[in-house]
């Protein structure tokens, strides 16, 4: 479709752009990042695109995004049709259930399957959006075959993605906090054990979220309010008889118009069929084989159809008999066909059925012209996509022709071949992971589907090898799809299913990475620790002894991530277990002396100073041994170890380099929960680590690799805190202002959790706010620091620091002054790490230009402190400058900011020099001008 035709069907540039990532299934998140716009406005526009593109929920119009792309290059008509058939009738029922719903949070439309639950839910829906602020949201729970990912599946259809130390349940939950929304839940049935307890806590956590939910069985939950969803109205007169109405549509859409002197035959029709909507359907579609006289002779069979009665049990009988009816009709081949792709729980490719179903006595050439006349007769739905048609069992129709499959002895087959259909393309998408550009869409066609055959699999005895296989495919394919809880889950699954203990330890210890990329130190202790148990006990020694030590490393690496750490001898007792068992495997050896940092660390403050050995000697060991094994992810976290001890003796040019040694060696890896947790932290540390020595231009570059890695899409505050630091000390106000709004978004998603280690951004964007004069958006933010729980001793250095650069730009150098009134020295070393240059060069600054007496040793102090930081050696120079009355020397220090990519201080120091460029210099970063 061409930009004109898109513009044509009301959609916007901006939802355009918001359709493509759609397309392309990225999360709110992620579309709000790339777009530099909040979760809140992708939120309306994917609200408004579902009313104009006219689907009901993100999964089709993530399809028909794709297809509106394809269009777009080759100019094709527009792809924007209506719903598939019509709603008719049923003006009292939808009054009624929109009036049950308006009253109260939880309504069940309850009936058996076939009666038109789904559409009446779908049209009130339509009818109330208006009336919810955020919008009324659809989840088909059809292809959904685990209980537990009830939530997972609310998730996907609002957008959600994935965030450090939350389940998706508590994000769906924090994101529905505080919206005004209706939520429709097509199809609970089959999951009354997860969805029950999920609306319940929807219910009691969102006070403004609205349920109405669709379901053969009342979900039993507080509050639930049952709206009994009848048959379609019969009546004495076929001009307001919604069943008539509803099979004169059908009729006329396939080019079918009824005579009135045939009115009474379809009356006939409709009261055989109990007024039941799928049923009438169905029939209908029967018009062009049989046409109206061979229909309705057909339906006179009173032992098929004629069961009588309103009663729910009896519409069941009634449904039954009428597919019944339909599969006598069909050729024995399309009753097979039709039996066989049942198994699908997601809409499948004529290629896909192929796969399944083909095989004899039906012929594989044959599916594609089979699943085409089904789709005629309405027994499939046939939608288009971006990989071709494609089709879907109604879940009716589904149940009926797998209970057709048991009665036939087919089942066990047929799953089988799903199952191993399932395996080859889990396999594929694994192979494709690097190169396959729709790789996500992909993906998410297949995912509902492979998690049926997984769940099958996995109870058969015969296919628990296939089980394992396909369970760590999944594993793999959710982790890179970032459903990293999924990916523990099936890493542990894959543990439980494998008959080799070898194999099961190694799952467990893909399941302990991943635990920690979701920052579950708990879950990655307890993980490590049961792989030690199997491995010792398969007689593996040496990988039990590693695995214990990597316990214990995790006890002191991922400490913040435990919500309560474990007792404080547990790595001491694991590190004396794992020397037991290593004997002089180098592995096990290296991943010791990586334990014995952290552990003699924890325990330095108790013991004789004399006995504790220098953490540096220590950490110098871990890397030697870690080099030895040939391991970059051991090599890694040992020259970690290494950066915190030189951090812990105040050498940060060494910290720096360490550090930048860690991120080379990570980037030449390939992506693995092990390495994207260490790629994290490195990339973290490195950015820190460039800001404290000065390198502003590593400290971004490395800080923008950390904002743009998949891992972090849902975690923009962390994701981004980095970059609003450098770029704020650098003077790039807009790229701040951007980031920010992705920061707090995040932020906000999280639940506004208490997250200390976010602080020095917040503190960042506070002062890029002070450097504009925008003393209110200063104050907001700089409550946000409070509200992070960070603590006064935690932001001493740095809170310092970002108030000093304010108030010297405002020409307050006195109270600069008092505000780096601490030692440094005093400080402890985790605080001021980082910041030692910038406190002792602005200490320095701020003594001049306050003119105090001790201007020069604090000028003293600081030349000798920040010797080869170029930014804080040019603070200091331009302070000495001042001091000695040297205005000569100021345009070298305005040359050696530049130099440094410092402009706001190159900018600055121009407006000290009198030089009238300072001014479009600030004002192109988007700051105001100093005070004198």
């Amino acid at each position: 479709m061409s930009k004109q035709k898109v513009a044509a069907a009301g959609i916007s540039d901006r939802e355009s752009e918001v359709l493509t990532l759609i397309g392309q299934h990225r999360s709110n998140a992620e579309i709000g990042a790339q777009l530099y716009i909040s979760v809140r406005t992708v939120e309306t526009h994917v609200s408004s695109l579902l009313r104009k593109v006219g689907v009901p929920d993100r999964r089709a119009l993530a399809q028909r995004a794709a297809e509106l792309t394809r269009a777009e290059r080759s100019e094709a008509v527009a792809v924007l049709p209506s719903p598939l058939t019509s709603f008719v009738g049923r003006a009292r029922e939808r009054a009624a259930l929109r009036q049950a719903v308006a009253a109260q949070r939880h309504v069940t439309a309850l009936g058996p399957g076939g009666v038109g639950k789904t559409r009446l839910a779908l049209a009130v829906a339509a009818d109330l959006a208006g009336e919810f602020a955020d919008g009324a949201w659809f989840v088909d729970l059809v292809p959904v075959t685990d209980p537990a990912m009830t939530g997972s599946a609310v998730a996907r259809a609002l957008g959600l993605g994935e965030q450090q130390g939350r389940s998706l349940d508590d994000s769906v939950l924090t994101a529905l906090a505080d919206r005004h929304t209706l939520l429709i839940l097509d199809n609970c049935e089959h999951l009354r054990e997860g969805a029950a307890p999920f609306i319940e806590r929807l219910l009691a956590h969102c006070p403004r979220v609205t349920v109405l939910a669709t379901s053969r069985a009342r979900l039993m939950v507080p509050f639930e309010q049952v709206y009994a969803v009848p048959p379609l109205s019969l009546g004495d007169d076929a001009a307001t008889a919604d069943a008539i109405a509803l099979f004169l549509d059908r009729a006329a859409a396939l080019g079918w118009p009824i005579e009135s002197e045939q009115l009474d035959q379809v009356t006939e029709v409709c009261q055989r069929l109990d007024g039941l909507a799928l049923p009438i359907e169905l029939a209908a579609a029967r018009l062009p084989t049989l046409g109206l006289d061979g229909l309705t002779a057909s339906l006179a069979d009173p032992l098929r159809l004629l069961v009588g009665g309103r009663r729910a049990d009896d519409r069941h009988r009634s449904v039954r008999a009428m597919l019944d009816w339909s599969q006598a009709l069909l050729t024995t081949s399309d009753r097979c066909l039709l039996r066989r792709v049942s198994v699908f729980v997601a809409p499948f490719t004529a290629a896909d059925a192929a796969e399944v179903a083909g095989y004899p006595p039906l012929a594989a050439n044959a599916v594609a012209d089979g699943l085409a006349r089904l789709a005629e007769q309405s027994l499939l739905t046939a939608a288009p996509s971006a990989g071709g048609t494609r089709y879907r069992a109604l879940e009716t129709i589904r149940q009926y022709e797998t209970e057709q499959l048991l009665e036939t002895g087919e089942l066990s087959e047929v799953l089988a071949r799903h199952l191993h259909w399932c395996s080859k393309t889990a396999a594929a998408l694994t192979g494709d992971l690097t190169t396959a550009t729709d790789w996500r869409t992909q993906f998410d066609a297949a995912v509902d589907d492979i998690r049926a055959a997984l769940a099958w699999a996995a109870e058969q005895s015969e296919f628990r090898a296939a089980a394992h296989d396909l369970a760590l495919s999944l594993a793999r394919l959710t982790f890179t799809r970032n459903l990293v809880g999924e990916s523990q889950q099936r890493y542990e699954q894959a543990a439980a299913l494998a008959d080799d203990p070898l194999a099961a330890a190694s799952a467990l210890r893909h399941a302990a990475e991943v635990a920690g990329c979701r920052m579950r130190g708990a879950d990655m202790y307890r993980l490590y620790r049961s792989a030690a148990d199997i491995a010792r006990s398969a007689g593996d020694t040496a990988r039990a002894a590693r695995d214990l030590a990597t316990a214990a490393i995790t006890v002191y690496r991922m400490s913040e991530a435990f919500p309560e750490p474990p007792p404080s001898n547990a790595a001491a007792a694991l590190l004396s277990e794992a020397r037991e068992l290593a004997d002089d495997d180098p592995a096990a050896l290296a991943a010791i002396a990586l334990a014995e940092c952290g552990v003699l660390a924890q325990t330095a403050d108790s013991a004789p100073e004399a006995l504790v050995p220098e953490p540096i000697t220590l950490a110098e060991r871990a890397v030697d041994l870690a080099y030895r094994t040939g391991d970059p992810l051991a090599k890694s976290a040992a020259l970690d170890a290494l950066a915190a001890a030189q951090c812990w003796a105040g050498d940060t040019f060494a910290t720096a380099a360490t550090t930048q040694r860690r991120v080379e060696l990570l980037a030449a890896i390939p992506v693995t929960p092990a390495s994207a947790l260490e790629r994290v932290n490195a990339l973290a540390e490195a950015s820190d680590t460039g800001i404290g020595v000065g390198d502003l231009a590593g400290a971004r570059r490395w800080a923008e690799q950390l904002r743009d890695l998949p891992l972090l899409a849902e975690r923009g505050d962390f994701a981004t805190s980095r970059l609003v630091v450098a770029d704020a000390l650098a003077g790039y106000a807009d790229n701040v202002l951007a980031g920010s709004r992705r920061f707090l978004d995040a932020w906000q998603l999280s639940g506004r959790l208490h997250a200390p280690n976010l602080g020095m951004a917040a503190a960042a964007v506070a002062m890029i706010h002070g450097l504009r004069g925008d003393d209110d958006a200063r104050a907001e933010w700089l409550a946000i620091i409070d509200d992070l729980g960070v603590a006064p001793d935690q932001k001493a250095a740095y809170s310092a620091v970002f108030d000093a650069i304010v108030l010297l730009h405002h020409g307050q150098p006195d109270r600069a002054l008092a505000g780096l009134a601490a030692d440094p020295d005093e400080m402890d070393v985790q605080v001021i790490w980082i910041w030692r240059h910038w406190y002792l060069a602005l200490r320095a600054e701020a003594a001049v230009r306050a003119a105090h007496p001790n201007a020069r040793d604090y000028l003293t102090t600081a030349r000798t402190a920040v010797s080869g930081n170029p930014i804080a050696t040019a603070l200091v120079d331009r302070a000495a400058a001042l001091l000695d009355n040297a205005p000569e020397r100021l345009s070298a220090t305005a040359s050696a900011f530049e130099t440094a990519h410092c402009p706001y201080q190159r900018a600055r120091t121009l407006s000290l020099m009198g030089d009238h460029s300072a001014a479009a210099a600030l004002t192109n970063l988007g700051l105001t001008a100093p005070t004198p």
